[in-house]
């Protein structure tokens, strides 16, 4: 608008310069100068303000080459009436080449697309697969609102992994599935999203979906939460996994009780770290038997930031009873005591350390070790899982603004009450967009 109004100042100077020719020379001089110097002045303002223009876009660009947050962290958004919606997610492709020492992985199976520590195979020959997946893209919607003086804000999220629609014979067609949907309103959440005996800021930075699964407490599922300042008390959909006479897993779900967390949140500059509790009803009832008992533990999870930009990711869990909690399920919560025909919690623990180090102006390597041991029953099955561990290392850049390439290498081994062993072996080449 300035540079508008300068240049039809500079126009109505010219037309009077041309309404005046017959004024005599000297003045006609005099005039030509006035406007040689509005233009040199002109033209001084005009290269400031590109200049100032120019800054803005550098910094603009700065912005937009910093890694790329959470898209649950992103601002912003459009209104749609009084409500303020976001919309955001990932693209993401996954290459892996697995390689198993004994047995194999289903084709369907949602192993083959990361690291299920319980489903590594034990007593067969090896396989080698290539799999390339575009299963773990995820969209989000979220929105908030101000009602009557309190926000409200909502949030649903889904990807496609684990689909059991389609294949990869010809289309690749998979549907979506449900990740995390809840409401906000005044410390109060209500919805489906992780537990809140899970810290999230201990999950390791990895190429892969999820890597260091063995020994990390990972759930999602519905719940009521109540956040106060550092604290969180939970209650949460209860379900019992149960190892029957001769071995397997049973998925009794008939618990009466849902599961109750405690956790207590402590953030600072060093990071954060957080205490979590937890007691659960595991229950079993079928063909006329009606076995309870009850499961508890204590995790400490975090984050520190160590320097340099470094931080070191951690947890350590253990209790009776954990089951279905830590490890993704490689441990069931409970096992029926054949003799007796009691329910009997199973004691088992389990952690995680990950080291993540940036590098140049937006890589970064990360690695890590994890493990789970499960001390079952001496009437247990001999094919049950008794420990599970691994170890990766991962490097990711940012090849553009948003867009993540990453290449990762995981070893893991799943041990069997026998003393049998059977290890995984897998590379992982990913690339990521971000929105």
């Amino acid at each position: 608008m300035k540079t508008t109004f300068k240049a039809l100042m500079l126009s109505g100077v010219a037309l009077g310069l041309i309404g005046s020719a017959t004024a005599d020379e000297a003045e006609l001089e005099a005039r030509i100068a006035a406007l040689e110097a509005l233009v040199q002045n002109l033209s001084a303002q005009l290269d400031a303000e590109r200049t100032q223009t120019d800054q803005d876009i550098v910094r603009l660009e700065t912005a937009a080459s910093a890694p790329a947050a959470a898209p649950a962290a992103q601002q912003g958004g459009m209104m749609l009436g009084e409500t303020n919606v976001r919309v955001g997610g990932y693209i993401d492709l996954d290459a892996h080449v697995t390689s198993l020492s004994d047995g194999a992985i289903g084709s369907s199976s949602i192993a083959r697309d990361f690291h299920i520590p319980g489903a590594t195979p034990i007593g067969s020959s090896g396989t080698t697969a290539t799999d390339m997946t575009a299963q773990a893209s995820r969209i989000f919607i979220a929105g908030d609102r101000d009602i009557d003086g309190n926000k409200v804000s909502g949030y649903f999220e889904m990807d496609f992994l684990g689909s059991l629609q389609g294949n990869e014979r010809v289309s690749s067609s998979f549907s979506p599935r449900l990740r995390r949907a809840y409401i906000d309103v005044n410390g109060l959440r209500v919805g489906q999203e992780w537990s809140t005996f899970q810290n999230t800021s201990a999950i390791p930075e990895s190429a892969s979906f999820l890597t260091l699964s063995d020994g990390m407490v990972f759930m999602r599922q519905a719940q009521i939460r109540y956040t106060n300042g550092n604290w969180q008390f939970a209650l949460e959909n209860g379900d019992t996994t149960v190892t029957p006479v001769g071995g397997g897993r049973i998925e009794a779900d008939s618990n009466t009780l849902p599961d109750a967390v405690v956790r207590y949140n402590h953030t600072g500059d060093f990071g954060n770290v957080s205490l979590s509790g937890l007691a659960r009803q595991l229950r079993y009832e079928a063909a006329g038997i009606e076995e309870q008992t009850m499961g508890y533990a204590l995790s400490v999870a975090g984050k520190l930031n160590v320097g340099g930009g470094d931080d070191v990711r951690f947890s350590l869990t253990g209790g009776e009873g954990l089951g279905r909690y830590i490890g993704l399920n490689a441990a069931n919560g409970a096992a029926i005591n054949p003799m007796t025909g009691e329910l009997e919690a199973i004691p088992s623990y389990g952690g995680l350390i990950a080291w993540r180090h940036p590098f140049g102006e937006t890589a970064r390597l990360n690695l890590g070790y994890s493990g789970l041991f499960i001390e079952n029953p001496s009437y247990v099955a001999s094919t049950m899982t008794q420990s599970v561990q691994s170890v990766y290392g991962a490097v990711l850049w940012d090849i553009a603004p948003r867009v993540t390439m990453g290449t990762e290498l995981l070893f893991g081994q799943r041990e069997d009450e026998a003393g049998n062993s059977g290890d995984i072996s897998r590379f992982t080449f990913s690339t990521k967009y971000a929105f």
